[in-house]
């Protein structure tokens, strides 16, 4: 290995979930000197991009230079199939996409990678890499390659820490999960630390998850005025504090020729759970039929006949104890028994926040009933007419922000998983048990999922290092564009497969004119 293949590194920190706004405005006030210092001397942007109207799957998309369109990973719960009713739980390694890294397979290039959403260990690279070990909400164990890393990490950081949100906590439960929300962000930058002392790498990729998880949970302190929660008001800042204070450290032990990239993909904003008011939208307006008073029931597990039997209140509190994967197959008994297919125009895939509408055509669905091509755009058209005219009696407002057709954003071509029409309700800071349309009265009762944030379609990037132009605020960054951006500063060629290109803006050895403007004062 030639010491000029390390001289400079590319290094890439995530902050899942890290608001932008949030970023700048406490870039500003002082409170993250270490972004304020990489901003100085690089440059920023606001990351954008139609792959953003999905938040699941937002880290593949980043590193694998894909989007839904072309792999059709939308949402955590989608169909099994097309042409299928029923429901699976998936994530990123479902899926068909591989890490722009790959193209590092048999070059030679030394990774280190550590906590990448969704992403598993590969074979064939040359270096250490590190999953699930203190990520958001992981769904499987930690792995690593070589296998043996496990048990070095857990020399150095100890007893693994998982943090999950709770729901409708108390200030005592949530002042419980700050602290250790603090301890695993410094026990993480001390794992990164000694994991990248150990060796010298061309590529150092690092996730920090607790930016993710405090967000949620600490999320309702920030405009909280109750002296009995004055004490984690300033909660969530704190959390991006400590985050800070540990890239700064990581930054210290670089070499000064290093290429670094900090990286936020969406944020947070004010949400509350809207799912209830979607199911009500379909059978009031008409769009869902539900079966008819004693007809057949479809063909149940023991399981989902018990849950139909137990009231509500006592199925919430026993799925606690069942795995998601049980909970998920009962979830998706409930879905396809709960419709009259021959009389659906419409179903909505079961979800809180975003809402994923599925027209249940002819030749596709199983029971499809809307014949393709004049008929099928003439729902769509009478189902955005409804959507829109939704009012909120609380604000006056809209209550849909936007309504999207996933194959106008992608082409006629898209993953044909991908919904027909995707709804995002209007952010909001407090729970809207009822909106208005012309015809009806929509109602939702509280879910068993509830909080008060979700997530929006805009990340955040600043980038500084040799080959980075120092030029202040970029404007929007594609997300596509990053990873070819990255395989371009690792000197490999970007595949055909990714639709978006060098983001040559960034690049001082691709000089570009680009307006240049100062960074946030500290």
């Amino acid at each position: 290995m030639s010491s000029e293949r390390h001289s400079s590194p590319l290094v890439i920190l995530g902050i899942d979930a890290g608001d932008p706004v949030l970023i700048q405005r406490w870039v500003q006030a002082g409170y993250l000197p270490n972004l304020a210092a990489l901003m100085e001397r690089g440059c920023w942007g606001t990351i954008t991009g139609p792959e953003l109207v999905f938040e699941d799957g937002v880290w593949v998309n980043l590193f694998s230079g894909t989007s839904a369109g072309q792999h059709g990973y939308h949402y955590f719960r989608q169909l099994q199939k097309p042409g299928s009713y029923g429901l699976s739980p998936v994530w990123g390694p479902d899926f068909n996409t591989s890490a722009f890294w790959s193209a590092l397979q048999g070059t030679g290039q030394r990774v280190a990678l550590i906590d990448i959403p969704e992403v598993l260990p590969i074979s064939g690279l040359n270096g250490i890499q590190l999953a699930d070990w203190a990520v958001h909400r992981p769904l499987v164990p930690p792995s690593a390659q070589p296998q043996t890393l496990l048990e070095q990490v857990k020399g150095i950081f100890g007893k693994q820490i998982n943090i999950d949100e709770v729901f409708e906590s108390d200030l005592a439960t949530d002042q419980k999960i700050y602290q250790r929300l603090l301890t695993r962000i410094r026990k993480k930058g001390e794992l990164c630390r000694r994991l990248w002392a150990e060796s010298t790498y061309d590529l150092m990729v690092a996730v920090f998850a607790e930016s993710h998880t405090g967000g949620h949970q600490l999320w309702q302190y920030q405009a909280a005025a109750a002296s009995e929660s004055a004490s984690l008001r300033n909660g969530l800042r704190q959390v991006y504090q400590a985050l800070d204070q540990e890239i700064g450290q990581l930054l210290t032990q670089l070499p000064e020729t290093a290429n670094v990239f900090v990286v936020s993909p969406l944020g947070l904003q004010d949400q509350y759970p809207t799912g209830g008011l979607m199911a009500d939208f379909l059978l009031k307006l008409g769009y869902r039929s539900l079966p008819e008073p004693g007809s057949a029931p479809p063909s149940l597990s023991p399981m989902a006949i018990l849950r139909r039997l137990l009231p509500e209140s006592v199925r919430i509190a026993l799925s606690q104890f069942l795995s998601r994967e049980t909970r998920e197959r009962l979830l998706s008994d409930q879905f396809q028994g709960g419709t009259d297919w021959s009389k659906t125009t419409v179903f909505m895939i079961p979800s809180e926040f975003t809402s994923y509408l599925h027209v249940n055509l002819k030749g596709r669905e199983p029971m499809g009933i809307v014949e393709p091509g004049q008929d099928y755009e003439a729902l769509l058209q009478r189902l955005e007419a409804d959507l829109r005219s939704l009012i909120d009696p609380i604000s006056s407002e809209p209550a849909v922000q936007a309504v999207i057709r996933p194959r106008e954003l992608f082409g006629a071509d898209a993953h044909p998983t991908l919904p027909d029409v995707v709804v995002k309700w209007r952010p909001g800071d407090y729970f809207m048990e009822q909106v208005i349309h012309p015809q009806v009265v929509l109602q939702q009762e509280k879910p068993e999922f509830f909080r008060g944030s979700d997530h929006n379609q805009s990340g955040f990037v600043v980038a500084a290092g040799p080959r980075i132009q120092a030029h202040g605020d970029l404007g929007e960054i594609a997300l596509r564009n990053l990873a070819p951006t990255f395989l371009s500063l690792l000197g490999q060629p970007v595949p055909k497969t990714m639709p978006g290109r060098i983001q040559t803006e960034l690049l001082a050895d691709q000089r570009r004119e680009v307006t240049s403007s100062s960074p946030p004062s500290t």
